[in-house]
């Protein structure tokens, strides 16, 4: 066993990496690789040529279960619905075949949120396709399903994404640079400061799953986006600090009182203006915030 708990564990942060992606969830994706090694310490493995493939298969299968649960779930939600933030260090490793640009797009809560319309089938496909770059025979045999069908829905899927995806920028400094002074401009109740960094059309959307305070609906519009962030800085503790984090493939705002994970801030850019931004206040999403990578 402990060979086999080596191998195992080789693999664990990529197949953690598929399942977060899959379900936009830390707690769901642990749960699944750890019943994943349930099944792999149960295996004959002697009859088991390449671990890699078992284990993404059998990730993959466990993953499209919980995912048609979890989308049930999703339905009775309070308010927007958000992938929860996850500590992103790729150290500079892309899976074989991978394109760098969309396996790190694909962790994306932008993108995350898209896959959440696609299939179960069709985001498996998606994950695996495209941000790593598995062969459509590999995903075949994953999931037992022939090839030619398999890439009709890969076909689908990437049309779905693409068309329904937030145009954004992937430039760190930017990001980072524009949070900065976002931060900045809404404590200082600096209202014309703030509107000048949102694009007209901006929209904030709010995750709160009715345990926390956070908007109900999207807000859209500079103006009302603004505002309203000027409201919420009025009345925050005054112990509220904020320090930044590489969180989902970007920069994020952490805003913590005490040693509690109070809200995650993250925004999109597009053409040097704040296009969308993303605030998660659901406790139940932000425990695992500052502990370190959970996805790969």
């Amino acid at each position: 066993m402990d060979a086999a708990t080596d191998v195992f564990e080789e693999h664990r942060p990529f197949l953690q990496g598929v399942a977060y992606r899959m379900l936009g969830r830390v707690a769901d994706a642990e749960d699944v690789v750890q019943e994943a090694w349930l099944r792999w310490s149960a295996a004959d493995h002697d009859t088991v040529r390449e671990p890699r493939a078992y284990l993404v298969r059998v990730t993959t299968r466990l993953a499209i279960d919980r995912l048609r649960q979890a989308q049930a779930r999703h339905e009775t939600y309070v308010g927007p619905w958000l992938p929860e933030p996850v500590a992103t260090d790729f150290g500079g490793v892309v899976p074989d075949g991978a394109d760098r640009a969309v396996f790190t797009e694909s962790v994306t809560l932008a993108v995350l949120v898209v896959m959440e319309s696609l299939s179960p089938l069709e985001r498996a496909v998606f994950v695996l396709r495209e941000a790593f770059g598995y062969p459509y025979p590999e995903i075949a045999a994953v999931l037992e399903r022939g090839e030619a069908a398999v890439r009709q829905l890969a076909g689908r899927a990437r049309r779905h994404v693409e068309e329904r995806k937030p145009r954004f920028e992937v430039n760190p400094e930017r990001q980072r640079d524009l949070t900065e002074r976002f931060l900045a401009a809404a404590a200082g109740d600096d209202l014309q400061g703030l509107i000048g960094l949102l694009a007209e059309d901006v929209r904030l959307v709010g995750d709160s799953g009715g345990k926390a305070k956070a908007p109900l609906r999207v807000i859209e519009t500079s103006d009302k986006v603004g505002r309203f962030m000027v409201s919420i800085a009025k009345n925050q503790p005054a112990d509220l600090r904020f320090d930044f984090a590489a969180l989902n493939g970007g920069f994020a705002l952490v805003g913590r009182v005490g040693d509690r994970v109070d809200t995650v801030f993250q925004i999109d850019v597009v053409d040097g203006r704040i296009q969308t931004i993303y605030v998660v206040r659901n406790p139940d999403k932000l425990a695992g915030v500052g502990e370190g990578p959970a996805a790969a």
